[in-house]
């Protein structure tokens, strides 16, 4: 039993360092593989840490639908960006690996566009959208790999 929550914990952390990127639920999936792993006889996280990952994992969870939205809003976009940035992100989701960026860029884009036929103003809104994105990434993947090197150092200790 302890082999194969051993070899699901390491599943589920790779596959969540890969959604960090992907449209897949990172950092969920790295806690869930810190969360079996400890399980194990293998690894021993202590309780603040299962505590601090948990609350970081859904801190950036959350924010990382926010934050291209807020991204949005600080270049300049209006409502209309904003919300049509929420909805190229939904859309996204379902077009593939790339389809997280083309669709918040396209949808503050889009929502801009309409909202003031300015296409400068929309290019400058969807930027800032897509530059949220880029940063909910980036703070997804630094997670999921700090929640995997922790997660190795503790099972390296627990073959010394």
């Amino acid at each position: 039993m302890d082999y194969l929550l051993l070899i699901s914990g390491l599943g589920c952390l790779v596959i969540g360092l890969a959604g960090a990127i992907l449209p897949l639920p990172g950092p969920p999936l790295s806690f869930g593989g810190i969360l079996l792993l400890h399980y194990s006889r293998f690894a021993e996280f202590s309780e603040n840490s299962l505590i601090a990952f948990g609350v970081i994992t859904v801190l950036i969870t959350v924010l990382d639908y926010y934050i291209p939205i807020w991204g949005t809003k600080k270049f300049g976009g209006s409502k209309w960006g904003t919300i049509g940035s929420g909805i190229g992100l939904l859309v996204g989701m379902f077009l593939g690996p790339f389809g997280l960026f083309i669709g918040a860029f396209v949808g503050a884009f889009i929502g801009e566009y309409l909202s003031n036929k300015n296409h400068n103003i929309a290019f400058k809104a969807a930027l800032g959208s897509f530059l949220g994105l880029m940063a909910g990434i980036v703070a997804k993947t630094v997670l999921c790999i700090v929640m995997l090197v922790y997660a190795i150092i503790e099972i390296y200790q627990s073959f010394q």
